[in-house]
């Protein structure tokens, strides 16, 4: 893809006159939908996106409704010029890059939120960070209605995550296609995501046994080798054993359904969320 002039669109106004343009042209648009800090995970959003679409529209929004007081709001990276430039390359046709008071003009405490089912939101990721679906549901309604676009590209790295999308997009009959991607991973198997940043040189050698973990789990319940339980108990037990790792949970769900998986079957996808120090990483490996 020959690279292009991202143009910076910063209102809501901005974005729907781009999105008459292409409407008017009859052009598919595809949206990627980023908190910015861009890696080749969100890279290879963009390449599905400008494979399917005429046009497509990334967004950047560090979203302060799916961080917890506690969490990492504030440090979250932002590297808008890098992210405008990688944007550029990969042929992005415009970026909405809106500040807080564009997005939540009343402010955030009172904006009216989507609140996705508890059984698919309030497990695993929902568990550890209470609110965090809502926070993701509400500002991706927010974003869908903003951009209207035909198609949006979702990572499968956050897999309750993407569930949490399909599922809102079906109950709220958005006439949206949503497009999973698989994840991008370094040599080593380690999943691309913009906390990696964070780590030192001791976590990072220990990082890439969480996707070993992962795949050691898939393997054995699905050669027979171990039954599900007992492959997700010796997973658990081998990250506990590890010095510096905290272990917040090691699951197996339905592919679909995300209803805990008790034997295997397909679809059965294994995810995990662990810290490592205070980096706390997530990932997953799909049986299908």
């Amino acid at each position: 893809m020959s690279p292009v002039k991202t143009q910076v669109l910063d209102s809501i106004d901005a974005v729907r006159l781009w999105r008459r343009a292409a409407s008017v042209a009859g052009e598919r648009v595809g949206f990627v939908p980023t908190m910015g800090a861009l890696h080749e995970g969100h890279l290879s959003l963009m390449r599905a996106a400008r494979k399917e679409c005429d046009r497509v529209i990334a967004s950047i929004f560090v979203n302060p409704l799916q961080f917890a007081p506690h969490e990492d709001f504030g440090k979250y990276p932002r590297t808008f010029d890098r992210d405008l430039e990688l944007m550029s390359q990969e042929g992005v046709d415009a970026v909405f890059f809106p500040n807080e008071k564009e997005m939540y003009p009343e402010g955030r405490e009172g904006v009216t939120r989507v609140m996705p089912p508890t059984e698919l939101a309030d497990c695993l990721e929902g568990h550890f960070r209470p609110g965090f679906f809502v926070g993701v549901a509400t500002v991706v309604a927010k974003l869908f209605n903003i951009v209207l676009p035909e198609a949006a590209f979702f990572g499968e790295k956050d897999y309750q995550q993407l569930l949490v999308v399909k599922r809102m997009v079906h109950d709220l009959n958005l006439p949206i296609q949503v497009t999973p991607v698989a994840t991008v991973r370094e040599n080593d198997g380690l999943a691309l995501s913009s906390r990696n940043v964070y780590l030192s040189d001791a976590e990072r050698k220990v990082a890439p046994l969480l996707n070993r973990t992962l795949n050691f789990v898939k393997d054995s319940a699905q050669s027979g080798q171990l039954s599900l339980e007992a492959a997700l108990e010796k997973g658990r037990n081998d990250l506990l054993a590890l010095e510096g790792v905290e272990l917040q949970y090691l699951e197996a769900r339905h592919g679909e359904t995300f209803l805990p998986a008790t034997q295997f079957e397909l679809p059965t996808v294994i995810l995990l969320a662990a810290k490592l120090k205070s980096v706390r990483l997530i990932d997953n490996v799909v049986a299908r």
